[in-house]
């Protein structure tokens, strides 16, 4: 599908500039497949400017655009597929003088010590924002219980209409009820905690766990949204009632970019509450509830800030 949608925006006539039709727009995970074929071997051994240049380049000629003469200084730089690119060597991506948005996609293209591409990862930035520990972005949705997390709680007594609406074509996914049932087994479950500044890491051991249990699908973390794109699945652990949401409210009615026709309404958030004993969290309660029912039982806040440069420490699973 991927070579045959390239060859297709090949033949179209488009530049990286023009909007594409629905069909020839490639999903997150369809352009790390392609970039990754095309650029992982290259050397880009350039001062930095001809480096970024040379790696747009390289992108446009894998995706099947005509290569500009010059580029145009446009956010994103790729608006056809909502796409920027960003070269590293090390793991502080920055970025200058723009916001995060949302729903672009940033492809990091990891250099080794000899600037030869070693890998090449495709992420929204939704989940770039959970990579941000300075509080920088330019707006971050949080939420937290409006009374005290007692019991567990399903929220949500259906998924959403638009769920029940392209589930039957989509094999595999449990409804929210059975979903609810299947998640309440991680009760009193104690996982291991890294620390309190690995935050992810805490996740990442539940999000392991619930792969076994929903999905038959390996675990995998290169920073998906949602955490399981196949059950629709959202995970959070919390030690504190805040909740961090990233930088799309969770009743957003926009179309998730890599799992269409979902949106991120659509989502199903499963928020399990956690007490930390030492060198473990013991799991307590779950609340499980759709985006769109979300501050149903949630209550919003958020904040805003602004910074002319971005740095965000990306983790090094991002790469393996």
């Amino acid at each position: 599908m991927p070579r045959r949608t390239v060859a297709a925006v090949a033949a179209s006539g488009l530049t990286i500039y023009d909007a594409v039709p629905e069909a020839l727009f490639l999903t997150k995970d369809e352009l790390e497949v392609i970039l990754a074929d095309t650029l992982v071997g290259e050397f880009l051994a350039y001062k930095l400017r001809t480096r970024s240049k040379v790696a747009k380049q390289l992108v446009c000629k894998a995706l099947g655009y005509p290569v500009p003469q010059t580029f145009k200084r446009v956010r994103p730089r790729f608006p056809g597929q909502d796409l920027d690119v960003h070269v590293q060597k090390s793991n502080n991506l920055q970025i200058w003088n723009d916001e995060i948005s949302p729903t672009r996609r940033y492809a990091i293209v990891r250099l080794d010590a000899n600037d030869r591409v070693i890998a090449v990862r495709v992420v929204s930035g939704e989940v770039l924002a959970l990579y941000d520990r300075t509080g920088t972005l330019t707006q971050k949705f949080q939420a937290r219980s409006r009374t005290p997390v007692a019991c567990s709680v399903l929220v949500s007594s259906a998924d959403t209409e638009n769920v029940r609406l392209h589930a039957k074509g989509r094999r595999g996914l449990v409804p929210i009820r059975a979903l609810f049932r299947r998640l309440r087994k991680l009760e009193n479950l104690a996982i291991r905690d890294p620390g309190v500044d690995q935050e992810r890491n805490r996740g990442s051991a539940l999000h392991q766990r619930i792969c076994r249990l929903v999905t038959k699908k390996p675990y995998s973390d290169h920073g998906q949204f949602p955490d399981i794109p196949d059950q629709l699945l959202e995970i959070k652990l919390q030690t504190s009632p805040t909740i961090d949401l990233g930088l799309v409210s969770p009743d957003d009615e926009s179309e998730l970019p890599d799992v269409p026709p979902f949106r991120h309404c659509d989502v199903r958030y499963a928020v399990y509450f956690g007490t930390p004993q030492g060198t473990t969290i013991r799991l307590r309660h779950l609340v499980l509830v759709t985006g769109a029912e979300f501050f149903s039982f949630f209550r919003r806040f958020e904040g805003k800030v602004r910074n002319k440069k971005l740095q965000i420490p990306l983790p090094s699973s991002l790469f393996d």
